[in-house]
């Protein structure tokens, strides 16, 4: 008699949330983030939180609030080095990533590899830098010889793409297609409706949005923005408040392989 095949592994199922915004956005994360991870089934949560002091960068207080919160890796952008007192835990916290492109030798990572249940997740975080910062490494470089490297321990393998021009974001899903499980997009907090597979099996989203006050300019108070774009004078921004809108992706991978099979935009809507 034949033996009887090995039952098929577990899907993993990534859940992924845009670029948190200020406190309100904080707020919203830590109430919704547990109640997503139990409706969705989730096995391993990703937060962006670039944004999430006042708008601008991550505290060491603010990164463990949300890892507290169900966050497993958090990923960062070009506001990262923004909260000076940051430093020092970026070398003590492995979890919290900044951009793997960054010149030279900065503080911390930009990427990681977790044992969980149902096996090793890895994680990128890439800055692009067409409209951005200047000073980057070629993403496209970068992202080549850190996926070539990771996928040594695991192929199933989630990369946050920080960057501006959707060219930019379009490019580096193909050029990273079957070698990733899923590159999803942040930076514009503004969520696209082009989730899907490629042919290779990788999940794709230019830009997974925000999770931030919905009466806003993309999180920032109204008034100082028009006021800005009316005279062209500097002026503070402050965070929106109000209603938050989180948004975020759903990222269903076979561990055998590291292929998406699945994937699908969330959004909620939190009232404090």
């Amino acid at each position: 008699m034949s033996e009887a095949a090995a039952p098929a592994a577990e899907p993993i199922r990534i859940l992924f949330l845009g670029d948190v915004v200020g406190e309100p956005g904080r707020k919203a994360v830590a109430t919704l983030l547990p109640l997503l991870k139990e409706e969705l089934k989730v096995d391993f949560a990703i937060v962006n939180g670039e944004n999430a002091a006042g708008g601008r960068g991550i505290t060491p207080k603010i990164a463990i609030g949300l890892m507290r919160a169900g966050a497993a890796v958090i990923t960062t952008g070009d506001h990262i080095w923004d909260q000076k007192d940051l430093l020092p835990f970026m070398s003590e916290e492995p979890r919290l990533l900044r951009p793997v492109n960054y010149p030279g030798n900065p503080p911390g990572q930009g990427a990681i590899v977790l044992e969980t249940k149902k096996g090793r997740i890895g994680v990128i975080n890439l800055q692009g830098r067409v409209f951005m910062k200047e000073g980057m490494e070629n993403p496209f470089v970068a992202i080549t010889r850190a996926v070539e490297e990771m996928r040594r321990e695991t192929s199933v393998i989630f990369v946050d793409f920080h960057a501006e021009a959707t060219s930019e974001k379009v490019a580096m899903g193909w050029h990273l297609d079957g070698l990733v499980s899923a590159v999803v997009g942040t930076h514009t907090h503004v969520p696209t409706a082009d989730e899907r597979i490629l042919p290779k099996g990788t999940a794709f989203q230019c830009d997974a949005g925000m999770c931030g006050p919905m009466e806003s300019v993309i999180g920032s108070e109204i008034q100082p923005v028009l006021e800005r774009f009316h005279t062209a004078l500097p002026a503070k921004f402050g965070v929106g408040r109000g209603a938050v809108r989180l948004n975020g992706i759903l990222v269903t991978v076979d561990p055998a392989n590291g292929r998406a099979t699945a994937v699908e935009r969330v959004a909620r809507t939190w009232h404090e």
